[in-house]
């Protein structure tokens, strides 16, 4: 028992750092499209940290997989290069009670890396969306610029400003069109003035000052109408929101398993592959790792990467092939973890087959 705890905890330490490593790079290239679309007025700011926390959320169950693995690569990389390993086997520590740790491990980890696939998936997808489609209504008047096109959702709000001097200043020569069900309006302002949010109006308010507002009728019959104002109070997030399209991405799991749409099975066997790739990673980074002593520990570190970048290329490709129906419900895309089982199994007995093929040969 002390041996496993031994064992576990070295592939721990790195674990946690790789984890939080890649999940601070991960979400620092998330925000940099977020804080851009921000600056620019495209997005409020107040909803750049949820959109972070979703987008990372999604990503764990690919994050945790690799991390494993490397965490194994390298910590057994280090115990083989300290002649760990060699005193272990001296003291009887068989490799099949080293894999059994590893297995343990990578088995704890597949379990959550499950719920993550087939449980927080579909609901951090569905909220994505949903803020997505939120944040395409709303726009902070405060960092509009001049000059730029600002369109919303489905074409229903478009915004121009012809002269500011900077956030936050007032805007002159304004132009609003807004779409509705059965007429478009046009607003033409000579300023505009963005007004703070207070209780009760959180929406993105302008006050318009020597208002144009013109009212054009979709449906014949009824009359066109031209309107001025001295001015107006305008909420430029009073849009309606329409409910996310159908998306397999944040569909439940439970109604992808009974799915026979293509996009569907793709997404559904992707779900399921996650946990098998945590565990069957965790495992292929024993043999990976192996090394002569004083080796350095970072010699095998470059051949794992290789191996790992072929096999999420193979997955990501299956996927897409099964949803696009290239390939059929089976093989699907269980073709790849079967080839990175059989790498698993040819890595943990190729060095006895080539010591039994020398033994013959002598």
């Amino acid at each position: 028992m002390i041996i496993n705890r031994y064992l576990i905890r070295e592939i721990c330490t790195p674990l946690a750092v790789i984890v939080a490593v890649l999940v601070v790079l991960f979400g620092s290239y998330c925000a940099s499209d977020f804080l851009s679309d921000a600056v620019n007025g495209l997005l409020p700011t107040d909803m750049i940290a949820g959109l972070i926390g979703l987008k990372v959320l999604i990503a764990l169950e690919v994050l945790i997989p690799i991390s494993l693995y490397i965490s194994v690569v390298l910590s057994f990389s280090k115990l083989y290069g300290d002649s760990e390993f060699t005193a272990m086997f001296a003291l009887r520590v068989t490799p099949t009670r080293v894999m059994s740790s590893v297995l343990a491990l990578s088995g704890c980890l597949a379990i959550g890396v499950g719920g993550l696939s087939l449980i927080v998936r579909p609901w951090a997808y569905q909220k994505l969306h949903e803020l997505s489609d939120r944040a395409e209504v709303m726009i902070d008047v405060h960092a509009m610029e001049a000059g730029t096109f600002y369109v919303g959702q489905h074409g229903d709000r478009v915004i121009f400003l012809s002269h500011r001097d900077g956030p936050g200043a007032p805007a002159r020569d304004v132009f609003v069109r807004l779409r509705y069900s059965d007429h478009v309006e046009i607003i033409r302002a000579q300023l505009g003035y963005p007004l703070p949010r207070t209780v009760g109006h959180e929406g993105s308010r302008v006050y318009l000052s020597d208002v144009h507002i013109y009212e054009i009728a979709d449906e014949d019959g009824k009359p066109n109408q031209a309107l001025t104002a001295r001015g107006i109070t305008l909420n430029l997030d009073a849009q309606p929101v329409e409910p996310p399209a159908y998306a397999a991405v944040a569909a439940g799991s439970l109604r992808l398993a009974g799915s026979d749409e293509a996009a569907d099975i793709a997404e559904f066997q992707w779900r399921l592959s996650t946990p098998l790739t945590t565990l069957l990673l965790g495992m292929l980074g024993v043999p990976l790792s192996r090394a002569r002593p004083r080796q350095n520990k970072y010699a095998k570190f470059t051949a794992a990467i290789l191996v790992y970048s072929g096999y999420y290329l193979l997955c990501t490709s299956a996927r897409t092939w099964v949803q696009h129906g290239v390939v059929a419900q089976f093989p699907g895309i269980w073709w790849v973890p079967a080839l990175l089982s059989l790498l698993l199994i040819v890595a943990l007995c190729g060095p006895n087959l080539r010591l039994r093929f020398r033994h013959g040969r002598a």
